[in-house]
Parts: C-alpha cells; structure tokens; sequence
C-alpha cells in the first residue's frame, strides 16, 4: 500500500495546527519543532552531556507538522478538505509502507571493536570473521554500538572481563554491554534501567545471542533513589558497568562500593570531556581509584578499583 507524506509549516503554532488537523479527522501526526525540541532537552537534562552540532542546526528554526494520507480516494478527498480548511501550502510526497519498515536499516553495518568483539546488526550475516559475533536488533532501545562511549566500554570489557565473573550494568538500555561480557567469559549480568522499555529489549537482544535467562536478567528501576531495590540485586559484583552521563555518574559513583567485591572494577562510561574533571573529583571522593582511562571522540571511559 502506499501512503502520502503531508508536510504543513506551522509558524510557531503547532499545538494549534495539529488540533484543526485532529479535528478534520487525521490520525497520527508528527511535530518537529524547535521549541519542543529545546523543552524536551532541558526537561530530560539528567540523560545527557553533549548535543550533536547538526541536530540543533536540524531543529533551528523549524515548525513543522507531518502526517500520512492513504494514497487511494479516500485520502486525496481528506487531502483536499484540509486544503480547503487550513489555506496553507502542503508538501505532498507519496511513500510505501516498506520505506517506513525497512528503509533506516540501510545505516547499520557490521561493527568491529576492540580485538575481539563485532557488533552485527540482526538481519546482517556477520561474514567469516575470527571475532566473537554480538547480535543486536539496534531499532530496541539505546546502546547499538555505534556511540564512542559504548565503543569504549565495550572496548574496556576485554581488558577487564574474567572467566566466570558476576557483572552488573547500570542503565542497561539495549543490554549491549551485558552481553559483551557474557561472550567474553562472564558467568552472569544483571541489568537494570531506567527506561520501561530496556529490560525487555535487553532480554530480546540476549536471546539474539543464544543467552538465556538464566545468565542475564534486567530489570527496571532507579538504583540512585531506590535503596530497597539496591538491597534486592545484591552485592560481590566483580564488574560494575554504567555507560550513562555525568549527571547520573557523579551520584551513583558513592554508591558503587555497595556493588562491589573486594577486588572488584567498576567501569563507566558517557562522559563528555567537559565534565571529565567532575566526575574524576567524585570517583575519589567515593574512595575510588582510576587505573585506566580511555578516550574517544570527546567521550571518555575509567576503570576503578576501591
């Protein structure tokens, strides 16, 4: 079947356009704006550090609504009443259910990080590769092995992973690192996020890999406000992971401790070279020592011991 694309500027109205457009009898509808792109960033301030360059040129300026017509009678007589209703120019383009399904997939390819480990999007074959083959279906959650900061945690893991070694990701999002460590030799992970949607996507992407639920479980909740869900996962982890911002890190780095064994290394992830020195400052503070760091990109990586 193939739809119509319809683009409407908005002009800084576009609560009011998408209500006319409701109201005339269309269904879904999309908004990209500038102001609510900048709300949006400013009301989830915690979940990040840095905004690429180009997204925020993407956005600037624009008000605009986009919606889908099915591309048959019925929906060029809808197109027309909305012609006539709202005196506005319409940017019509006609697409096909498959651009829609299929068409992001084409920016996804194979991955190789580090030595050991290549990240293989689900619908790829991976090749005749000598390296330790992560499936992962990217479209799940965050966490597809594209981000510097997961390239080097990733990366870290086989510096840090032992055979038969208990791990707990924090922020578990796509369960991406999780299974790294499964397939570079670690008994078990438990995972945990934030997101409603990750635990389920961690367990789909770990099935991916032959891993049951056995050797990884997720789950959601917030391990920085809840101390019964602290007590609950346990402690003796010998890999702590977290691979989220400063923001989250800083908090979360005096509370490691109760995670870890004796010996144990936490690693963590997603911090923007701006706000390195501030989350150097709260590793020690929390009695941490930082016997590696990596960089990439602007984004940098620690192991810690106690």
């Amino acid at each position: 079947m193939r739809w119509m694309e319809i683009s409407v500027e908005a002009h800084g109205a576009a609560d009011e356009l998408c209500g006319t457009l409701e109201a005339l009898g269309v269904g879904g509808m999309v908004v990209e704006d500038e102001r609510e792109f900048l709300s949006f960033l400013e009301g989830n301030r915690q979940y990040w550090d840095f905004v690429d360059e180009e997204l925020l040129a993407r956005y600037k300026g624009l008000s605009r609504v986009k919606f889908y017509l099915s591309d048959d009678e019925a929906g060029w007589a809808l197109l027309n009443t909305i012609r006539a209703a709202l005196d506005l120019p319409l940017d019509v383009k006609s697409v096909a259910d498959s651009d829609w399904e299929n068409n992001w997939r084409e920016y996804y390819r194979p991955i190789e990080i580090g030595k050991k480990l290549l990240i293989v999007p689900e619908w790829l074959d991976a090749g005749d590769t000598k390296r330790l083959v992560l499936r992962l279906d990217p479209g799940l959650s965050f966490g597809t092995g594209e981000h510097a900061s997961t390239q080097l945690c990733l990366a870290m893991l086989e510096e840090y992973v032992r055979p038969g070694a208990r791990v707990l990701d924090l922020g578990c999002g796509s369960g991406i690192l999780g299974i790294g460590a499964i397939l570079l030799g670690a008994r078990s992970v438990t995972g945990c996020d934030i997101d409603p949607l990750a635990p389920e996507a961690a367990m789909r992407n770990a099935a991916l890999n032959g891993i049951g639920a056995g050797r990884f479980s997720a789950i959601r909740g917030d391990v920085i406000k809840d101390a019964a869900l602290r007590t609950a996962m346990g402690g003796c982890y010998d890999l702590v992971l977290a691979n989220i911002v400063a923001d989250v890190i800083i908090p979360l780095a005096g509370l490691v401790r109760e995670f870890l064994s004796p010996d144990g290394i936490f690693i963590c992830s997603g911090i923007i070279e701006s706000r390195r020195s501030d989350v150097e400052r709260a590793l020690r503070d929390a009695g941490l020592r930082t016997v590696a760091r990596r960089e990439k990109d602007e984004w940098n990586c620690f192991a810690c011991v106690m």
